[in-house]
């Protein structure tokens, strides 16, 4: 009988070392897999990961060049582990999926790259769902050359940039490069003699030489309240992420009023709304007036893979189309990208801007407070020399940079 017993108990621990040694090797397996998914997504320049769990499998998308592109799916069976591996990278409760969850991974480093991951995480039907923005800190400050500005507008907003005082605001939805614009811009009048301060949430870039705040409004830290603060810091320059209450606006305004050049952006679609929006915000028109100097809309369109580019002919009637919005079409480079392994066959790769700067004058001035329409204030703009988002659009058509069918897809609700 004891010979039985231990002949039992060897085979009783033998399954026991199995049954550890196959979970040992699966949690090797899902921390592989999460460094592997994270890896590729940089490697592809992704801005950001998307786990989504639905009835059969996992899916698995990038978000490259403002676009979701599917990825091979993730096993149903390793939904849970992948999300509880991502949840430990993060610092979230992994007991807790009833609740939406926020965390950071990082500073990790893929490729020579300093990389960090703002992780968001939601409860849904079939489990939890993450999304992972990648925060790329060591990538090298845009130049505002860069930006796809044209000349005359870059020449509008470097000059804009340089006053001592007063408001510039850029509008756009999320995702349409106002960080990056923003940044660009007070990394190029950044210098030992002046003071910058920025009210951020979150700070995407880290710039050197600015002093940059990151808003938390869990612990009371608002724009507004920060806003107030930087006041008392003797600032020459103030950006504040964004204006989306009536204090915030205010005590922005009352700082460029005061001798300090402020940033910030605003959700409208296009640069005349932007007066309408503050006046809705509770701002007074004549203060408006008085202190914005600069709008800028803005958003971005892919542009033409340059390993597949090739010349062709448009429709006549898209021809006229570019001519009804003041474009030279007397010297047209029009392209199309082939296809190619280096744009996925899609013939389109990478990313530019298309503006609307709109600059404060004293005719804008008069019709802001006199309490025009945002159509008016354009109408008036547009004679003084303002190209619309879509003229810019067109414009970088007419020179082969981006296509008619882009420009129409990105400016169709403008």
């Amino acid at each position: 009988e004891i010979e039985q017993y231990m002949a039992a108990s060897e085979e009783d621990e033998l399954e026991i070392d199995l049954a550890g040694a196959a979970k040992e090797a699966q949690q090797s397996y899902i921390i592989s897999l999460v460094w592997r998914i994270i890896a590729e997504a940089v490697k592809e320049g992704a801005s950001d990961i998307h786990i989504e769990p639905f009835s059969r499998e996992t899916a698995l998308r990038y978000r490259i060049d403002g676009d979701l592109q599917y990825r091979q799916p993730i096993p149903k069976v390793l939904h849970n582990p992948v999300v509880t591996r991502i949840k430990i990278l993060a610092k979230a409760n992994i007991a807790e999926r009833r609740v939406p969850q926020d965390g950071r991974i990082g500073p990790l480093n893929f490729f020579n790259k300093k990389i960090e991951l703002r992780v968001s995480i939601i409860p849904t039907i079939l489990g939890e769902s993450v999304v992972m923005r990648i925060l790329d800190k060591s990538s090298a400050m845009m130049p505002l050359s860069d930006l796809g500005f044209r000349e005359e507008n870059l020449k509008l907003f470097e000059t804009a940039i340089r006053k001592p005082y007063g408001m510039i605001l850029v509008s756009g939805p999320t995702g349409s490069g106002k960080s990056t614009t923003l940044s660009s811009a007070l990394n190029t009048i950044k210098s030992p003699d002046k003071k910058i301060l920025t009210a951020e949430n979150p700070v995407e870039y880290n710039i050197e030489g600015i002093v940059q705040v990151q808003t938390k409004e869990e612990v009371g830290l608002t724009f507004a309240e920060a806003l107030k603060s930087f006041l008392r810091q003797d600032p020459d320059v103030i950006m504040v992420g964004e204006m989306r209450d009536q204090e915030t606006a205010s005590i922005a305004i009352r700082a460029a009023l005061t001798g300090h050049l402020v940033f910030s952006t605003i959700h409208t679609n296009d640069a005349p709304s932007c007066i309408t929006r503050l006046i809705d915000l509770g701002v007074d028109s004549f203060l408006i007036a008085d202190s914005v100097e600069l709008i800028i809309a803005q958003r971005l369109i892919h542009t033409i893979c340059k390993n597949c580019k090739v010349l062709i002919e448009l429709p006549e009637e898209e021809v006229k189309l570019l001519e009804s919005h003041r474009v030279d079409t007397s010297n047209l480079q029009l392209c199309k990208g082939e296809g190619c392994n280096i744009c996925n066959n899609g013939g389109l790769k990478g990313r530019t801007g298309i503006h609307e700067l709109m600059v404060i004058d004293d005719e804008v001035r008069d019709l802001i407070i006199k309490g025009a329409t945002a159509y008016e204030i354009k109408e008036a703009a547009m004679k003084n020399g303002m190209r619309t988002l879509r003229e810019d659009g067109f414009e970088k058509v007419a020179m082969g940079i981006t296509t008619f069918e882009e420009v129409m897809k990105i400016t169709q609700e403008i």
